[in-house]
């Protein structure tokens, strides 16, 4: 039969016959096997898979191997530059490997992340990857355990980017102990009257950086009063939303705001403009995270720097098993002091 006259889809069988070799050769060719292909022979299958417009059969390799070569990358909000910075690394890993990363997003529910779970199971992920801390209290968490657990015994990997709730592998993050090196360097700085805009009681990330703020002001017998601790939506409208309430009600001598994330702090300094006021002079803003747009805010955020991207090829690799990925300890936050918070004027 001749290309212009073929109705069905060409087969491997078909890419092997129109290039002279056999089958186990095509396939190594194609399918990215760790075995040595002559690069002759590697070229001929190229070319004719080219000219044949032949597509891999991934279901058929997924029932051969028992997997895919696909990574699932599961995050709370794909417009949120925290879960795009993590993106970006686990990708540019996974390119590496060979491997091809698909992303979803939970939207912070985790009804919704538990049935995205279950319907990857049923895609054979190589690596399945959940990058959003887990709500506190979560009535789902045990048939997500059940589930991921019951994904491992089927051969896939699961890597999760948060605290360490699971016996999983983990890139686990002490967003706690950021927080309290923030808050020691403000005080540090002359700030004695803190408020915190940060996101609900329910989500374990707000809890931990909000603790943090707690334990360093503790130390130096400062209060952080109930009423200076603001909750609203984990995003940027949240921490616009968050300021703006802080301030209608009066900052009642609140020097500093903490935002339990870089996102809710850009929304921050935006309503402290809109309130006619000047951050960073009438009002201090702090964040956290080190996202890429805090340092071209103006004036440039004060907040603590993750390595994002790295956390995201780490996990990556301790997926597919790599021995000499670095230890959490060198994933721990680092405090950057910028203008948002110049310090206390003495006198």
């Amino acid at each position: 039969m001749s290309e212009t006259s073929r109705t069905a889809p060409a087969t491997l069988h078909d890419v092997a016959r129109e290039a002279g070799v056999s089958l186990a050769t095509a396939s190594r060719s194609l399918n990215g096997s760790t075995r040595k292909v002559n690069e002759e022979y590697r070229t001929r299958v190229l070319e004719a898979a080219a000219r044949l417009n032949y597509s891999p059969n991934l279901s058929a390799q997924a029932v051969a191997r028992g997997t895919t070569t696909t990574v699932a990358l599961l995050v709370a909000d794909v417009a949120d530059p925290y879960f795009s910075s993590i993106a970006s690394g686990v990708v540019a890993e996974a390119d590496r490997e060979r491997l091809i990363v698909t992303m979803a997003a939970t939207e912070r529910d985790p009804e919704r992340e538990l049935e995205l779970v279950r319907q990857l199971r049923g895609q054979r992920p190589r690596v399945m990857i959940l990058a959003g801390s887990r709500p506190i209290g979560d009535p789902t968490g045990g048939a997500l355990e059940v589930e991921l657990t019951a994904y491992e015994q089927s051969g896939g990997r699961v890597v999760l980017i948060s605290p360490n709730e699971y016996d999983f592998r983990t890139v686990e993050l002490d967003n706690r102990a950021g927080a309290r090196r923030l808050a020691e360097s403000l005080v540090e700085r002359g700030y004695r009257r803190f408020a915190v805009v940060t996101g609900p009681e329910t989500i374990r990330t707000a809890r931990d950086r909000l603790e943090g703020v707690r334990d360093a002001l503790a130390v130096h017998r400062l209060e952080l009063r109930d009423a200076d601790v603001i909750r609203a939506d984990f995003s940027r409208d949240g921490g616009y939303d968050g300021v703006r309430r802080l301030v209608e009600r009066g900052l009642d001598g609140v020097e500093l705001v903490f935002a339990g994330s870089d996102v809710m702090a850009v929304g921050a300094l935006t309503a402290v403009r809109d309130a006619g006021l000047a951050p960073g002079v009438d009002l201090a803003i702090a964040g956290f995270d080190d996202i890429p747009t805090v340092r071209d805010v103006t004036p440039p955020l004060t907040t603590v720097r993750l390595p994002l991207e790295a956390i995201g090829r780490r996990a990556l690799r301790l997926a597919i098993g790599d021995e000499d990925a670095p230890d959490e300890a060198s994933l721990a936050g680092e405090v950057v002091l910028r203008a948002s918070t110049p310090g206390v004027a003495e006198g």
